[in-house]
């Protein structure tokens, strides 16, 4: 049931994004140089690499480390980038991801490749078993500014709890969240 929502979902999502999805690839292009996407190597499913896209909010050749980690984050940001972040439009081109079956709408966020410390941590507790998503349990309580051994916590959570009926209400909740901009650095 999980992967059938995921599918309808997706298809759903970019068909009703497509006037939001051009406005934004149009606003990247004018305000800055590079590509619309950027493809970022994240741990998948039993720790497999695949490519998540993003639109860009980075200028091209910043660093490529988790956000948290940069030194005045800042100033690596596209015109737009901020806006796109704390709105989490950036986010839309990951729904390519779940109609490939790389991600769903509901589960962890995918780790980067380099964070591996997050990645040890939901190896041991078996998190990495479960499919990736686009918004999960962690994100809607606290998002960037949980340190990581807390994030894996709420994983392990959404891990033992996961059901149909809670990831709607993560779903939910994820609205609210980015609505009120709860716990966005960017």
């Amino acid at each position: 049931m999980k992967r059938t929502f995921d599918i309808i979902f997706s298809l759903f999502s970019a068909i009703f994004l497509i006037p939001i999805i051009l406005t934004i690839i149009l606003v990247i292009k004018l305000t800055s140089r590079g590509p619309i996407l950027y493809w970022s190597d994240r741990i998948g499913k039993n720790n497999i690499i695949f490519k998540m896209p993003k639109f860009r909010t980075m200028r091209v050749g910043t660093p490529v480390l988790p956000t948290h980690l940069m030194t005045s984050a800042d100033r690596y940001l596209t015109p737009i980038g901020s806006f796109l972040r704390k709105t989490s439009l950036d986010e839309i081109p990951q729904l390519w991801s779940i109609l490939k079956g790389d991600m769903s709408v509901v589960g962890p966020r995918p780790a980067l490749f380099n964070q591996e410390d997050l990645i040890a941590l939901r190896t041991q507790l078996e998190i990495h078993t479960l499919v990736p998503g686009l918004t999960g349990w962690a994100q809607i309580n606290g998002r960037d500014s949980l340190p990581i051994s807390e994030k894996v916590l709420w994983d392990k959570e959404y891990a033992q709890k996961r059901s149909f009926l809670f990831d709607c209400y993560i779903f939910v909740k994820t609205f609210q969240k980015v609505f009120f901009e709860k716990n966005v650095s960017h």
